[in-house]
């Protein structure tokens, strides 16, 4: 769970960064969500991968509104809302083992928020 969670929040967040940065040309904002992506790095991956079973992910498969997307500023909010999903996860779950890791993530979690309202009220 944590894998899958580790690796959609920084799939999430390299999509908006890359549209601030190829798009937009807008420096400062990638610089924000690279070193959010950044932040999201753990240490002990090697653990995390033992559990790694993407072949049997039982919702693997896309859905319909997964496939849909009508402009920029819906790839920016299905990929702000799914960095924050997973930060949200991955701040419950990590706090069974390392409550600074919990809080790490919280603070992903908020500074996704911030930024979507940024981003978001520019796309209008």
């Amino acid at each position: 769970m944590c894998d899958a969670n580790l690796n959609r929040l920084k799939e999430g967040i390299r999509v908006i960064e890359d549209i601030m940065r190829y798009r937009d040309n807008d420096k400062a904002t990638a610089s924000k969500l690279k070193s959010l992506r950044h932040l999201a790095k753990i240490d002990n991956t090697e653990k995390l991968l033992q559990n790694r079973d993407s072949i049997n992910d039982v919702l693997r498969p896309s859905t319909k509104s997964e496939q849909k997307r009508t402009d920029i500023k819906a790839i920016l909010l299905a990929n702000f809302k799914r960095a924050q999903e997973s930060a949200r996860v991955l701040e419950e779950m990590y706090k069974l083992e390392d409550l600074s890791l919990s809080e790490r993530f919280k603070t992903i979690r908020y500074e996704l928020y911030n930024l979507e309202k940024e981003l978001i009220l520019r796309e209008q």
